[in-house]
């Protein structure tokens, strides 16, 4: 097929908080050599911040490097942060306040701000946009352009694609965007990212890369009950009725709104879990029940989130570019933050990248520099220092791991001459549903509590319908044939947004696995949870998903 190409210096996939921060200090650095640099961002989403979603309270030391005038240029950090409250839940009533002196340093968020990721994306957007990079939204990168053994940048995804496979009416192929050295941020369980793990081998020879499913909910809330910059952090119920891991959060930002979440740990091990439903059953807790009672929800959403740590950490250079933010999984999940070093080590791209070119080079080298300035920078430190907290938590448990981490962290500022290694896959931790305990959960209230179907609709999710399914299945049969007879099809309740059903024929009684592709919310859930590795998840034609408002 002949494409139109355009050709660049730096093409950097996604526009979240780690690929415009490549771009804006790109166009930093071109300005101040006075050199000149052509740099495009392409986005998936409608616009920039329409897939973005995060707790978030927001270190600002990226920030502060990248823009130290932010504050006169109006970046959306709006809430600081005024109090750190940390909850143990017994059950569903009974909840344990922690004392400061007993909770992580990591956890202590003085001089932190409570943001939306989303709106703090938009305002990145405009600053790389007046610096002079280009952005692409509502195109996806589809596949990467691989010649002689380097990448050269990427094709876009064609739009007017049928469900067949066929051209329709406006059919508009997919462009090629040539560069010099690509910069992959497309987030946690990038699908090129994933393929250049996979063909650069990247991760070898790195512990398994570990994932939470975070899902979150938008409240106005009424003003009596309003603590503008109180961060509320929980750990114990629901999930530990199931033996499962993770924790809540509930950060009161400006204008009378609550965000409140659950992140669950993708290495349960009890196919009947439903991530969905346990954040159901978490908002009837006092401790965020005081807060939520005679509000209105407003907006919901659900991403996966990389949270292995340094040993998870996959090289992150192949010939003609790098990969960068939680893509490679900088998230520091001691701190439950990532949106700082993620800013960061796209920052550190940049400046590798320009210095390479400034130099003379014409793309497609391997770009060890960046390697030796990432280990040097605080992002390695940070991350160095706090290595150890997933593998106490899994091994251990909340209580006693997270104990043993406090030590570490706290005690000995994560310097102990030791890394543990957790080699266990999360989709390799299911067990048999026969082998473990059904779960019952209660039917939403309507108040505190919803169906998935309504909490999809207020993602603003949609679809072009006539399209090919980006939810691809290596074999069609396994879900029915394998997955439903051993694990009661897990599909069913680990995505957060009613895409996977089995369905029976209302006359033979014969058994089918149905994807509704329209709801996806494209949090990948999928691709790392399904026990046979059988769901590949590829970007939709662009604009698809969610369109998540202050999020």
């Amino acid at each position: 097929m002949e494409r139109e190409s355009m050709e660049f210096d730096v093409v950097i996939i996604g526009a979240g908080p780690s690929g415009l921060s490549a771009a804006c200090r790109l166009m930093q650095l071109a300005q101040a050599s006075e050199q000149e640099l052509t740099v495009c961002v392409v986005e998936k989403g409608s616009e920039v911040g329409a897939h973005i979603l995060s707790g978030a309270v927001f270190e600002p030391r990226a920030m502060n490097e990248l823009f130290p005038d932010w504050k006169e240029r109006g970046a959306p950090l709006n809430t600081p942060v005024k109090g750190d409250e940390i909850y143990y839940l017994k059950d569903q009533d009974n909840a344990k306040k922690i004392p400061a002196f007993l909770t992580h340093k990591t956890m202590h968020n003085e001089g932190n701000y409570i943001i939306s990721l989303g709106n703090v994306c938009r305002w990145l957007g405009e600053q790389a946009e007046a610096l002079g990079a280009e952005i692409f939204p509502g195109f996806a990168a589809q596949e990467i352009i691989v010649e002689d053994g380097a990448v050269k940048g990427i094709i876009t995804g064609d739009m007017g694609v049928s469900a067949t496979g066929e051209q329709k009416e406006g059919y508009m192929p997919g462009m090629e965007l040539r560069a010099k050295y690509t910069i992959s941020a497309e987030g946690c369980r990038g699908h090129l990212g994933k393929q250049l793990i996979s063909q650069f081998k990247l991760d070898e020879g790195k512990d398994p890369q570990h994932y939470g499913i975070g899902i979150k909910e938008l409240w106005d809330i009424p003003a009596d009950k309003h603590q503008q910059g109180l961060v509320v952090h929980t750990a114990g119920w629901p999930l530990s009725e199931s033996g499962s891991m993770g924790g809540g959060f509930l950060y009161h930002l400006e204008n009378n709104q609550v965000v409140v979440g659950l992140i669950t740990d993708l290495n349960y091990s009890n196919p009947h879990l439903s991530p969905f439903d346990e954040f159901q059953r978490y908002k009837h807790s006092p401790v965020v029940k005081q807060f939520l009672d005679g509000g209105k929800r407003v907006s919901y959403g659900a991403r996966a989130i990389a949270k292995g740590g340094l040993q998870s950490l996959p090289k992150m250079t192949f010939p003609g570019g790098l990969l960068v933010g939680c893509d490679a999984g900088t998230l520091n999940y001691a701190k439950i933050k990532g949106s700082h070093t993620a800013m960061k080590s796209g920052m550190i791209a940049a400046e590798t990248v320009f210095e390479t070119l400034k130099s003379g080079d014409e793309g497609g080298s391997e770009l060890g520099a960046f390697t030796q300035a990432f280990e040097s920078s605080w992002v390695y430190e940070e991350l160095h220092a706090q290595r150890n907290f997933g593998p106490l938590v899994h091994k251990h448990g909340a209580l006693l791991g997270g104990g043993l981490s406090w030590v570490d962290i706290n005690i000995f500022n994560g310097k102990l001459p030791y890394t543990l290694h957790d080699k266990s896959a999360d989709y390799a931790q299911l067990k048999p549903a026969a082998e473990c305990p059904k779960l019952t959960y209660p039917k939403p209230d309507g108040k505190l509590s919803f169906d998935k179907l309504s909490s999809v609709f207020l993602s603003n999710t949609n679809h072009e319908e006539d399209q090919p399914c980006h939810l691809r299945l290596t074999d069609a049969d396994l879900p029915v044939r394998d997955n439903l007879p051993k694990f009661d099809e897990p599909a069913q309740r680990y995505c957060p947004a009613g895409v996977y059903e089995v369905v029976a024929d209302e006359v033979s009684g014969e058994k089918r696995f149905v994807i509704n592709a329209q709801n996806c919310v494209h949090c990948k859930t999928c691709d790392i949870k399904d026990p046979a590795q059988n769901i590949t998840w590829v970007a939709p034609e662009g604009t698809g998903g969610p369109n998540y408002p202050n999020m």
